[in-house]
């Protein structure tokens, strides 16, 4: 593409984004179409997805014809670096697509046997046996925290408790739980 002709195409874009002249831009459409399908198609990407990309592209001309810049690069540059980009993201979203059936995220979770169901019930018995022996404000602490979701602050603004007490009951709750399920367990 010679000098002439990249002005020539500088023009038709400028007239494209000035007053969306639409002989300007089948102009360009006739020209540049062709030329990035044939590249597109040279990248392996399938013709359907080619021309699907191509009609993107020259979208982007009719519609941001007035963000391209002469003084940067020839018209021709900046139509095929968006289809280069466009190429990108559609690889990009056909890979998060591809999904690993063997993934052990997308398996259902194995069915626990009678004997461990058993010891769980057991376990989260003691658990509770262990929290009520707690005095009341360390279990509500541990309750905003680990039922309701809430942080340490969260829980000191709640309650008007400052934060530093907060953190002292949950360790201090912590702590006496430790205590009373080894004892259990020993």
């Amino acid at each position: 593409m010679d000098a002439e002709e990249k002005q020539r195409f500088a023009a038709l874009a400028k007239a494209v984004a000035d007053q969306r002249d639409q002989q300007a831009f089948s102009v360009l459409f006739d020209y540049f179409a062709p030329r990035l399908k044939s590249w597109l198609l040279r990248q392996r990407m399938p013709a359907t997805e080619a021309e699907e990309l191509v009609q993107e592209v020259m979208i982007v001309l009719w519609h941001k014809a007035g963000l391209y810049d002469p003084a940067r690069s020839s018209l021709s540059t900046w139509l095929f670096r968006i289809a280069r980009n466009r190429r990108i993201d559609l690889q990009r979203r056909a890979r998060a697509r591809v999904l690993d059936e063997d993934d052990p995220t997308l398996q259902p979770a194995a069915e626990i046997g009678a004997d461990e169901a058993v010891a769980n019930d057991d376990r989260d018995a003691h658990v509770r046996a262990a929290v009520s022996q707690l005095p009341e404000e360390q279990r509500e602490m541990l309750r905003a925290a680990f039922f309701l979701g809430q942080s340490h602050s969260e829980i000191a603004e709640a309650t008007g408790v400052p934060l530093g007490t907060v953190k002292s009951r949950i360790r201090l709750a912590f702590g006496k739980l430790k205590k009373v399920l080894d004892a259990e367990t020993a």
